[in-house]
């Protein structure tokens, strides 16, 4: 297109990879490229087809096709199940290419992109030479393209998908429900054989493929669209489909009232933003941070000492990132590359995020008797794999605070160090918990993730270092702490007690534990020097008696 386009122009450009999900898996998998191949996706109960390869797209089939009914009409169709993530990834991978065009450019989830080409496309010559440039990357990368440039969103969204269709573009072959009854009526009886199903959509043309609308002229390149092309809802294109509004200028003629009453705000909303009426702002994806350092050695590598002096290079500038940054590291991935092509990978867990390199170097230490260099290493990565916001300690003094601060450093670090061979999930620590019952006075978090407790609660009485399950204990009924009891299958003999303090459960809680009701708990000393735990329970759904719950010592 020769007409020059103001560098200042607001001018957006919207690329559409139709068969994305489907060239993804031919890219991985040379061998598939002979055969018809289908993404299938399970939508409710039904197994369809979401992505089709251009040969399996030229035998009929199309999007949203039942796969039995594909599988009927093409026998030799190979089918894949639909990867969420790895398309969410792959279409990552593609916006980073596009932003060798502009530097904002947003996903467009599942197969497109959005890309602000204001002042950008004089770079590469107009931007008729932008899609030439397109296409052929495109083409390069074994990919499907189809890309319309507007003046807003909505119209590049437009021109790149039904560009060059018009308004036959219907849910169903024959458009039989956009006719009058009596036709309908005879048309059922030609209806596709899928009957209801998406009819075939052939492949556009290559010239048909890019679509630019003039500034300025929005209006004139949406008019021939169907109404499909304003990313309307479904309900709304066939209500509007059914009183013969098939296209953008039969909408855009109809009273805005009557359209706004009988199908929504959102149908005005789109043709708006279509046409350039009201604002719709692109947001660019923000650009990933990684968090990593590479050592790439003119001469592979084996001896440890070697290894290590390649660690003290690669830390420093790490840590250095992380803390500009404000993050610290909280688990590490090492990657020793071999020149026999293969690799070893180590990952390792922090208690704590830092960016200390000191602190981070043990870690990586520790693995050096597990790396088997082979035949040399060539190549040495650390990553931060996992990080978390790191924030300045406040100074609490010349000596309290550094103390304070020198021990939690080096539990830290211990703890580490132990979890870089048993786990960090392995360790853990106790802190209190906001509950009067005994055995839910402290509970059990992973030292890697938690903090030291500090003021612990102190309990009304003394509570035993061993806490177990309660044990029946063999006595005669009786209030006070008998004079001899049968515990373990030994007899004891009573030489002190003292207590009782009593427990209520937690009533608000259905605990079968403590269904026996109230506990009276004595602290009680036998002759034999065994200092015990022993509550009476009163009975309430389970019947009262004598139990013990630990013991002191």
């Amino acid at each position: 297109m020769a007409a020059t386009v103001d560098p200042r122009a607001k001018r957006i450009l919207s690329l559409w990879f139709p068969r994305l999900a489907a060239e993804r898996v031919l890219r991985e998998d040379r061998g598939l490229s002979d055969a018809p191949l289908a993404i299938v996706d399970q939508v409710g109960n039904t197994r369809q087809l979401s992505s089709l390869c251009a040969q399996a797209q030229a035998e009929g089939l199309s999007r949203g096709q039942p796969l039995r009914d594909a599988m009927a009409m093409c026998p030799n169709l190979v089918t894949r199940t639909a990867d969420t993530a790895a398309e969410a990834a792959f279409l990552a991978v593609l916006r980073r290419w596009a932003g060798k065009f502009s530097p904002w450019v947003a996903s467009e989830p599942p197969a497109g992109l959005v890309v602000d080409l204001t002042g950008c496309a004089h770079l590469f010559g107009g931007e008729a030479r932008v899609l030439d440039q397109i296409e052929s990357d495109c083409a390069d990368l074994r990919l499907t393209v189809r890309a319309g440039v507007g003046d807003t969103l909505g119209a590049a969204w437009a021109l790149a998908r039904y560009a060059g269709q018009g308004a036959q573009h219907q849910r169903s072959g024959d458009a039989i429900d956009q006719e009058a009854r009596a036709t309908r009526a005879r048309a059922g009886k030609t209806r596709h054989w899928t009957r209801g199903g998406a009819a075939p959509v052939l492949p556009v043309p290559a010239h048909n493929r890019a679509r630019i609308a003039p500034p300025g002229q929005m209006h004139a390149a949406l008019a021939p669209l169907p109404i499909a092309a304003l990313r309307l809802p479904g309900a709304a294109r066939e209500g509007l489909s059914r009183l013969g509004l098939r296209r953008v200028e039969d909408l855009a003629g109809m009273p805005r009232a009557a359209l706004a009453r009988r199908f929504g705000a959102d149908v005005l909303l789109r043709l708006d933003q279509a046409l350039g009426r009201v604002s719709e702002p692109i947001s660019p994806a923000a650009p990933a941070v990684g968090f990593a350092t590479r050592l790439t050695l003119p001469d592979p590598i084996g001896l440890t000492s070697d290894i290590e002096a390649a660690f003290d290079r690669l830390l420093p500038p790490l840590g250095a990132k992380l803390k500009a940054h404000g993050q610290g590291a909280r688990r590490l991935r090492l990657e020793l590359m071999r020149v026999d092509q293969n690799r070893q990978i180590f990952d390792l867990g922090l208690a704590r995020a830092t960016h200390d390199p000191d602190r981070m170097r043990p870690l990586l230490g520790m693995k050096l008797d597990q790396i088997e260099p082979g035949f040399g290493i060539d190549i040495i990565r650390v990553e931060a794999t996992q990080t978390e916001p790191t924030h300045a300690q406040p100074h609490r003094g010349p000596f309290v605070g550094d103390v304070a601060q020198a021990q939690s450093a080096g539990l830290d670090d211990l703890i580490g160090r132990l979890g870089a061979r048993i786990g960090l999930e392995a360790i853990t620590r106790r802190a209190p918990s906001d509950s009067h019952i005994p055995e839910k006075s402290a509970q059990i978090l992973a030292a890697a993730w938690s903090d030291a407790a500090q003021n612990w609660p102190m309990p009304a009485a003394p509570r035993p270092m061993v806490l177990f399950a309660p044990e029946p204990v063999h006595v005669p009924p009786s209030l006070l702490p008998p004079d001899t009891f049968r515990w373990r299958g030994q007899t004891h003999s009573l030489c002190t007690a003292t207590g009782p303090e009593r427990v209520a459960p937690e009533w608000w809680l259905d605990d079968p534990a403590w269904r026996s009701g109230l506990r009276d708990y004595w602290r009680v000393t036998t002759t034999g020097g065994a200092h015990l735990w022993l509550y009476y329970a009163h009975g309430a759904a389970l019947s009262e008696g004598w139990f013990c719950h630990g013991t002191f010592a």
